[in-house]
């Protein structure tokens, strides 16, 4: 059966830069733009030229993709000509092959934003589009508001898509811009405005993710008929988000009826990068990953009940809808007082142990693991510090290095410009190849900004590591969490350590105690002997 051709349009460097808290810098989006092409995505829309520096210095330097390279800007402004309106003309100097102009398709809008009649709305629209098509570029419309729209004035949201159409627009992009309308709307929408002469192969959807539909919404549009989708990476976006492309492009490309029905530019093989660039983005915002993000989260394919994992290591497709490295992913038997031994058996294979069934260490391991989780440490995320553990049980802990003494000392003190500021300083002493080595840091940036305790104990500690300290310079510390297990005057401490290595590789470790350095010093342990094990190993 030939499928039909479906777009994929990406926005996660215009509207994507509306999050709350996030401004990509002109290097950060262009690597994004790189990224996002190596996945396959048809349109990459860079920003609004001319609307800020970063945009405009974006344009000037944007690599070259597969992709077609998208400005976007707004239709002319009234009183003026398209040739003479500045606000176009920035958005048309950037010398994309395809132009996205946004348009009042709300009556509302038009007369409270716009303060202009209907008419010249409509008017400015066509002739916006009909200046873009007569310089050879691509033209899209983006119909804001045109679900509100419809449904207060159908008459006037269509006329206004349809005018965008007959001047030539390529795309009319139907936007549920302040995200409230429900699937069964947009999709019963979606097909009336087809029947109404707009062909669905010319129709694009827009959907904002403020009900937690965004995805449902875009995919009623495309069973309704629409042949263009439009998203962000991770669902980034104002307020609550975008439809999120990285859980839009598996659904298209591996779920039914789509996978048939459809063909796109991000291909099976694509696709299976799909997991390292959602985290490479989180890693340029300086996010923490959602771990339960579909497809891609490191919880996706996580298995913790022994009875899961029992049938896991039979057959996968009991308790998992795709194979995990369909999308880049990888499946996870989390270890805590709930596993059983085909939890802990699996969990000890995909880190390179291999135990028969019944051997009696499998009972060590889990006593060992259910006694320390009574005593706060968690093991569910920290699968890191669990191998350790039942390397140390079975006897293959491999003896790297021993810390002999610690110290951190925090001094507040004023600076050369009179401000009080703090200084972190570590001594760690450690006996490597049977020599002792004492190593002293601060943890004073180049800015001239405390990173704290932890962050001097870790340079402290890979400052002299004889042999092992060039397999750790690629390592640094990606998030840092404490809670407080108990209450009162005999709390105690639980640290989480995620680290990430040049490798890709990401990893968790934990680590208890009374004192919230200790544990943070035990977690940091973790890390970097789980580091060097796998590195040495292989």
């Amino acid at each position: 059966m030939t499928r039909e051709r479906l777009y994929i349009y990406d926005t996660t460097l215009r509207d994507g830069q509306q999050t709350q808290g996030v401004q990509f810098s002109t290097a950060e989006k262009i690597t994004i733009a790189q990224a996002l092409d190596t996945l396959g995505v048809d349109y990459i829309e860079g920003g609004w030229p001319g609307a800020n520096p970063t945009d405009s210095a974006f344009f000037d330097t944007a690599p070259a993709t597969r992709a077609k390279m998208t400005a976007f800007g707004m239709t002319k402004r009234n009183g003026m000509s398209a040739e003479n309106d500045d606000v176009l003309a920035a958005v048309m100097n950037a010398g994309t092959d395809a132009v996205c102009l946004v348009g009042k398709t709300h009556d509302f809008h038009v007369s409270a934003a716009l303060g202009i009649t209907l008419e010249e709305n409509t008017d400015n629209i066509a002739r916006s589009i009909k200046h873009l098509v007569a310089q050879g570029r691509e033209a899209l419309f983006d119909a804001e508001h045109f679900f509100d729209g419809y449904r207060a004035n159908p008459d006037y949201a269509l006329t206004a898509i349809k005018a965008a159409y007959a001047a030539g627009a390529r795309w009319i992009v139907l936007c549920d811009t302040n995200g409230g309308t429900m699937p069964a709307e947009v999709g019963r929408i979606t097909a009336e405005v087809i029947t109404e002469g707009i062909p669905g192969t010319h129709l694009g959807i827009h959907t904002h993710n403020d009900t937690e539909n965004a995805v449902a919404c875009s995919l009623a549009a495309i069973d309704a008929g629409a042949r263009q989708v439009q998203g962000t990476l991770n669902g980034l976006g104002e307020r609550c988000g975008n439809a999120n492309l990285t859980t839009l492009i598996p659904i298209l490309l591996l779920k039914e009826p789509y996978a048939s029905c459809f063909e796109t530019g991000v291909t099976l093989d694509g696709l299976v990068s799909l997991t390292q660039i959602s985290r490479s983005l989180d890693e340029i915002l300086n996010r923490v990953p959602m771990k339960q993000a579909a497809f891609v989260g490191s919880s996706a394919f996580a298995h913790k009940a022994g009875l899961h994992a029992s049938a896991i290591l039979k057959d996968p497709s009991t308790y998992e809808h795709i194979e995990p490295s369909l999308v880049g992913n990888a499946r996870i038997i989390p270890m805590s007082n709930q596993a059983g031994q085909s939890n802990l058996r699996r969990r000890l294979e995909s880190a390179g142990l291999t135990i028969s069934k019944g051997d009696p260490a499998l009972a060590q391991i889990l006593d060992e693991v259910k006694a320390r989780e009574a005593e706060g440490y968690s093991y569910d995320t920290a699968q890191a510090s669990f191998e350790l553990l039942a390397r140390k049980v079975l006897g293959q802990m491999p003896d790297l290095f021993e810390v002999k003494r610690y110290r951190v000392t925090v001094e507040r003190r004023k600076n050369k410009y009179n401000q009080m500021v703090s200084l972190s300083e570590a001594v760690v002493v450690v006996k490597v190849d049977g020599e002792k080595r004492l190593s002293v840091s601060e943890s004073m940036d180049t800015e001239g900004c405390d990173r704290g305790p932890v962050n001097a104990l870790s340079k402290a500690l890979v400052k002299d590591l004889g042999q092992y300290s060039a397999m750790l310079e690629d390592m640094h510390l990606v998030d840092f969490k404490v809670r407080i297990t108990q209450g009162g005057t005999e709390a105690v401490t639980r640290v989480i350590i995620d680290s990430e290595d040049g490798q890709g590789r990401r990893w968790s470790t934990v680590g208890v105690s009374a004192n919230i350095v200790d544990a943070s010093f035990e977690a940091l342990l973790d890390a970097i002997r789980w580091k060097l094990i796998r590195d040495s190993n292989g």
